[in-house]
């Protein structure tokens, strides 16, 4: 896995373009104290090429600041690439994520790798650009969960791009009984959904700022409760 990540990062050098680095501050423990334990700085590193004739590609790489003395306490990867050969604007789809953290004060853990194939439509409306796709996904807990996944991508501009907003919204179905000790006696689907809605605003040639709306259900809780979570934060493109 070290391998594979550091020959992406090559090639995020060597093709560099429309690049970006976020900061963030999350304020969700001033929000909701009972399910965090500390507001947090979160980095994101994230390249996106745009669609052309045989697709696009995205990488995501997200370290969270919330162990022990402001220590990288999560690290999270994303990696999606569209494939279209064909005159059909119906695109492959291929999808991975996954990632380690550790929980205080010494306990590790690993977000589970998810692997994704299905179909993707990118299109645009009224001057923002959308995509949509829905993929088979397995995701390898002990017990393997195999499931559909819905993702909507979406950016528009204003005021000749110094305003920007853009997000994703994923939603999927998971086993219940993950094969944990903590998960055996469930069982059925659950549906689980993440987005993260962002609004910038930029005040230099390539410096932002803004805010990223992190919306959880059934991704940090069990519990049949919406977690929403803003942060403050600034970017550089490059």
């Amino acid at each position: 896995m070290k391998t594979l990540l550091c020959c992406l990062l090559n090639v995020l050098v060597i093709t560099g373009q429309a690049q970006q680095v976020q900061l963030h501050y999350d304020f969700r423990h001033s929000i909701d104290p009972n399910l965090n334990r500390t507001n947090f700085a979160s980095m994101t590193f994230e390249y996106f090429k745009g669609n052309d004739s045989t697709g696009s590609f995205l990488f995501k790489l997200q370290a969270d600041f919330s162990g022990e003395n402001n220590n990288v306490g999560q690290v999270f990867t994303q990696v999606s690439k569209n494939l279209r050969y064909w005159k059909p604007k119906v695109q492959l789809a291929l999808t991975y994520s996954g990632g380690l953290g550790v929980a205080p004060p010494a306990y590790g853990f690993y977000q589970t790798n998810t692997f994704g194939v299905g179909a993707a439509y990118p299109f645009q409306w009224r001057g923002a650009w959308f995509s949509t796709s829905l993929v088979y996904r397995t995701s390898f807990f002990p017990r393997p969960s195999h499931d559909a996944q819905v993702t909507f991508y979406f950016g528009r501009g204003f005021f000749n791009y110094r305003v920007m907003v853009a997000g994703s919204l994923v939603a999927w179905t998971e086993n219940r009984n993950q094969g944990t000790d903590y998960t055996k006696n469930l069982a059925g689907k659950k549906v689980a959904f993440f987005g993260d809605p962002q609004c910038w605003v930029r005040v230099a040639k390539s410096v932002s700022i803004g805010s990223r709306i992190n919306l959880f259900y059934h991704t940090l809780t069990s519990a049949n409760q919406l977690q929403v979570y803003p942060t403050l934060a600034i970017r550089n493109q490059f």
